[in-house]
């Protein structure tokens, strides 16, 4: 008997002609580079270092919902798939840019699926978080608070103030630190020598001035010095030795600042510091305000500028001005707030205040004074009058006994030894407040003398 299906022929299928494949574009340096594991991951020490908690705890396969939160190309999503590779549960990624509820539920109904039907868990990794509006993030709550997703979100902002309450309260944040400069420094160097993903397949002489520029000017962001690099490779013309030469004037041009002749802990550094202070305390703004210039160009830490404000606004202004060291100390709180660029116009401000402002060293004088007389002479103690008379017994010491009451008396001041000996520290000058604080101390002189009379 035939076989019902031997008299259907197949059709003839056409064969597809042979078609030469698109060259795919690599993907960005900064890209390939991302690091594999926690060994190859720069920076963030303060929470990844041997023995700390969150990197325990990646190690352990223990992770539960964990916010991070930092300025650009500080490592938080490198550190979210470094997570998922040493993980047994199912990655999922969504973007607070790009994805909507659908996409959200789509993910979070398969996690359900998943943990009853495998008992495997779901890590959820949510890029810039607070991209999400406030309905957004509360679809998320339910499946974090019940288990069946551990939350990943990343964030350059505070989640504190951006990220819903009931989800902070259920995640572990941490908070990823701005790379230093010798971190970047070291991923460059390791960009260059890395033939598989790198641009070690590439004859590259790279200067370390130039190098060290890209690692300054990059500000803390990996993503920003890898992609200068990169331009840098691919955009300067091989020389006569077959070498492509990055130097300081192309790494100038590839990150699109200019290299000033500062070293972050070099003469350069502590010259610029001086003449800055030494600015002030001469009372010339405009080279106040160049040496503040100079200082921000070569990305000096500002709170490192504004401690030497604080400093200088005590030692040199003084009680001339008392104002100066309280603009000096907000301008030191705004700096730690807000950071580069936006730092520069406090800071600007206290450093104007300071150089204009009237002068006295009186104050470091007269503490310095003293504290010499304490190292040197003999140690003074309290007079009787003067020591603690609230406890049971003081009394029967003569403790306190013939303490005269300020306020008792004319002018808020009376005559009384306030010290045991004889000493003179501080010598107010005839300048700003310090003129009027003279004034009044030469008024009780003269209200003691009418009281003794």
């Amino acid at each position: 008997m035939a076989d019902l299906f031997s008299a259907i022929e197949e059709p003839a299928v056409s064969k597809p002609e042979e078609t030469t494949p698109e060259p795919q574009t690599p993907a960005p340096l900064a890209a390939r580079m991302r690091p594999r594991n926690l060994d190859e991951y720069a920076g963030q020490s303060h929470i990844l270092s041997p023995g700390m908690l969150l990197r325990r705890a990646i190690e352990a396969d223990r992770i539960q919902s964990l916010i991070f939160y930092g300025p650009p190309g500080t490592g938080k999503t490198t550190l979210a798939q470094i997570i998922a590779q040493q993980t047994s549960c199912k990655f999922e990624r969504l973007s607070g840019v790009e994805s909507n509820v659908s996409d959200m539920r789509r993910v979070l109904s398969g996690a359900s699926n998943r943990l009853q039907n495998t008992g495997q868990t779901t890590i959820l990794f949510v890029d810039e978080i607070h991209r999400f509006n406030k309905s957004q993030q509360d679809v998320l709550l339910p499946d974090v608070e019940s288990g069946v997703i551990r939350l990943i979100g990343a964030t350059t902002h505070n989640p504190f103030f951006f990220v819903n309450s009931p989800l902070v309260s259920r995640s572990q944040i941490f908070e990823l630190k701005s790379l230093s400069s010798d971190d970047l420094f070291q991923l460059l160097n390791r960009a260059l020598e890395d033939e598989e993903r790198g641009l070690g397949h590439m004859k590259i002489k790279a200067d370390e001035e130039a190098l060290k520029h890209l690692s300054t000017v990059a500000d803390g962001d990996a993503r920003k010095a890898l992609n200068s690099i990169e331009i840098a490779a691919l955009t300067t013309p091989p020389q006569a030795d077959g070498f492509i030469h990055i130097d300081l004037e192309v790494a100038e041009q590839c990150i699109q600042k200019k290299a000033i002749v500062y070293d972050g802990d070099g003469d350069a550094h502590y010259d610029t510091i001086s003449a800055f202070i030494k600015s002030m305390r001469g009372s010339d703004p405009d080279a106040t305000l160049y040496w503040l210039a100079k200082m921000i160009h070569a990305g000096e830490d500002p709170r490192y500028i504004t401690r030497r404000i604080m400093v200088h606004a005590a030692e040199d202004v003084g009680l001339a001005d008392p104002m100066a060291l309280v603009l000096a100390v907000s301008a030191h709180q705004a700096a730690e707030h807000i950071g580069w660029p936006e730092a520069r116009i406090p800071v600007a401000e206290a450093a104007l205040y300071i150089a204009t402002a009237w002068k006295s060293n009186s104050v470091i004088t007269a503490i310095d004074a003293a504290l010499d007389d304490v190292r040197k002479g003999r140690t003074l103690e309290v007079p009787d009058h003067l020591k603690d008379s609230h406890y049971a017994g003081a009394k029967k010491l003569g403790h306190g006994e013939g303490y005269k009451y300020s306020h008792s008396y004319d002018g808020g001041v009376v005559e009384q030894d306030y010290l045991g000996e004889e000493r003179k520290f501080y010598q107010p000058r005839d300048a700003g407040t310090e003129k009027k604080i003279r004034e009044r101390m030469d008024y009780w002189r003269r209200v003691i003398a009418r009281q003794e009379s």
